[in-house]
């Protein structure tokens, strides 16, 4: 036998064995979902390795998991706008029959003789036979109510309605203390003077210190009262300190007031402050 004749054999056995590992190799990647097309027989070793280990790549690649980046945190919604929606236009602050109407040394009374049409008696403790409009008189009642209910705190009126010629008698000249006829707040029918059925401190500064003025200083804003004249703000009401005297604006305005904070009408309504008469 030739030497030629010797070698054919092996030159099978090492085909065989290529095509061997190629169908093994063909075999795991179609397994795993992808297909692998290539020609085995007739390469050499070197040519079969480098075709599985591309193969093996492609695989790793194609099955590699990639890791997302990480994404910011989103910011924080901003806080809500907060929009004031009380209408300060819902009611005249110029009309006599309002019960917005403001009154002080700048603003007065138009007509300066003016004189509510719905005036009544009001059925509480009183020095002097009070009137106030009905629906002030209302109001009034169910805050002397509360506050006996409350507290057992008995209130009474000092002075409620004042026509311009009563105002022209209590008037006595004390800008301070007193308004002009046509500029006083108790001629709308719907201020009242308050005290204490005992009359302890009645008209007085020293009501303020009273359980009875307390009360009302706190709770008068319930019932549709403010506290017109505070001790800090003669220089905008152009009165000095009466803890005495609260006018009735109603529950809407009134409240507006109190969670605000704002005491005043004239700093309430952006009015130009009334210390003096022009």
């Amino acid at each position: 036998m030739s030497a030629s004749e010797r070698r054919e054999p092996s030159d099978r056995v090492r085909q065989n064995r290529r095509l061997v590992i190629a169908l093994s190799l063909s075999a795991v990647l179609l397994a795993a979902g992808v297909v692998v097309i290539g020609a085995v027989a007739g390469g050499s070793s070197g040519d079969a390795a480098g075709g599985a280990s591309g193969a093996a790549s492609d695989f790793a690649d194609a099955t590699a998991t990639e890791t997302p980046a990480a994404r910011p945190s989103p910011a924080a919604p901003p806080a809500p706008a907060v929009v004031d929606t009380f209408d300060r236009t819902a009611h005249s602050i110029d009309d006599p029959t309002s019960t917005w109407v403001v009154v002080n040394k700048l603003r007065p009374l138009n007509p300066q003789d003016f004189e509510p049409d719905d005036l009544v008696d009001v059925p509480v403790e009183h020095t002097n036979e009070p009137q106030l409009r009905q629906e002030a008189s209302d109001a009034l009642v169910e805050m002397f109510d509360a506050a006996f209910d409350e507290a057992g705190l008995e209130l009474a009126s000092n002075s409620a309605y004042r026509s311009y010629s009563a105002q022209e008698n209590v008037y006595d000249g004390d800008d301070l203390t007193t308004a002009r006829p046509g500029y006083s707040e108790h001629q709308t029918g719907l201020t009242m003077d308050i005290g204490a059925v005992s009359g302890e401190c009645s008209l007085d500064e020293c009501f303020g210190d009273t359980d009875e003025g307390i009360w009302l200083r706190d709770n008068a804003w319930r019932f549709g009262f403010i506290l017109r004249y505070p001790a800090d703000k003669t220089a905008i009401t152009g009165y000095s300190f009466e803890p005495w005297h609260f006018r009735y604006t109603g529950v809407g305005l009134t409240s507006k007031m109190h969670d605000t904070g704002i005491t005043t009408l004239e700093e309430f309504f952006g009015l130009p402050p009334a210390p003096d008469y022009e």
